[in-house]
């Protein structure tokens, strides 16, 4: 985990990832006139038995850095490393196998599942790819086992996805990707499309699964108060870019980014004295276009504290203070003074 601010055993590590879409003109040539910087230079490293949420606003890139590390979108630039190798120079044989160990909870429970499929041929199809438990009836002894650990009852395998509610659906998501007994789960948004009282119930089931299976979960999400609950670590990330990686309880008591701060601001609290008493961040300006990201820091053009530095220079995410990252020149990196 996370000892004295320094990360040790990586499990998933990129430096530098880009994952740049094309902008093409319209008409019958088609020519390239830009790219969407959905990913745009990302350093980040997932340690082995953390949970590690993603947050930042709808459009930052976080979803697509979730897909980019299990390469099932391209980079275009950069590398993945998981548990030591380059995931970024595999080819299709060693991807497959890669498949295995690296999963991912997709966002919409209905729309990852096949309507035409039974629950119980969707949760099989990994152990057949991977030639694990062959033979039918161990197989479905191997699905039983799986819907039973997701809290269903075994005997709704032949049950097809819409015969189930969100909540259920999104469990048979879960047993589908645990089939192979993966180390890296993507939780991509997994509990957005659910209602409020069902979205307790997922979180609590990842969190007994991660204790039980010994999981490491990248969990992405908008919602900071999802992210704070389940996560050992957060970063936080702004217009393809991470601005800020820290502790959960460093992130949510002690902001570096204005950014970060501005999204804490956001989050409601249960008590109404307390929310009347708060004060909120309101950000001015609209999110830059991802095809077209300021110069200097990406965040100055929405950021209430922008001073000099900010329109020239492109602040690094650096350590600022008990291990905790920010790209902000509001704070010196540790050894160095304040600029400005």
């Amino acid at each position: 985990m996370v000892r004295g601010g320094l990360v040790s055993d990586v499990l998933v590590s990129a430096r530098g990832l880009q994952v740049h879409f094309p902008v093409r003109s319209r008409g019958l040539r088609r020519r390239p006139v830009g790219a969407v910087r959905a990913v745009d230079g990302v350093d980040l490293d997932v340690v082995r038995g953390e949970t590690l949420g993603l947050v930042g606003e709808s459009g930052c890139g976080k979803s697509t850095l979730g897909n980019a590390l299990l390469r099932l979108v391209e980079p275009t630039g950069g590398t993945v490393t998981f548990d030591g190798q380059d995931v970024t120079a595999m080819d299709a044989r060693r991807l497959r196998a890669l498949r295995r160990r690296a999963v991912m909870v997709f966002q919409d429970p209905y729309a990852s599942l096949d309507p035409r499929v039974p629950v119980g041929r969707a949760v099989a199809e990994p152990l057949e790819i991977h030639g694990l438990h062959p033979g039918a009836s161990a197989r479905s002894a191997r699905v039983a086992e799986l819907l039973d650990l997701v809290g269903l009852d075994p005997g709704v395998a032949g049950r097809y996805p819409h015969e189930f509610s969100g909540g259920q659906r999104q469990r048979i998501g879960i047993a589908r990707a645990l089939a192979a007994e993966p180390d890296f789960v993507v939780c991509d948004e997994a509990i957005a499309s659910l209602d409020v009282s069902v979205q307790a119930q997922v979180l609590n089931l990842l969190r007994d699964l991660q204790r039980r299976l010994g999981l490491t979960y990248l969990f992405v999400s908008h919602d900071l108060a999802a992210v704070r609950h389940v996560s050992d670590r957060i970063a936080v990330m702004y217009l393809g870019r991470v601005v800020e990686v820290g502790t959960a309880a460093q992130v949510a008591s002690r902001p570096k980014h204005p950014y970060t701060r501005a999204l804490l601001s956001a989050v409601p609290v249960p008590s109404p004295a307390a929310e009347r008493g708060r004060q909120r961040i309101v950000l001015g300006g609209d999110v830059p276009s991802a095809t077209a990201v300021p110069t200097g820091c990406r965040f100055r053009t929405r950021c209430p504290d922008a001073f000099e530095p900010c329109p020239r220079v492109d602040p690094a995410l650096a350590d600022r203070g008990d291990g905790q990252l920010a790209a902000c020149h509001l704070h010196g990196v540790v050894g160095e003074p304040v600029r400005g």
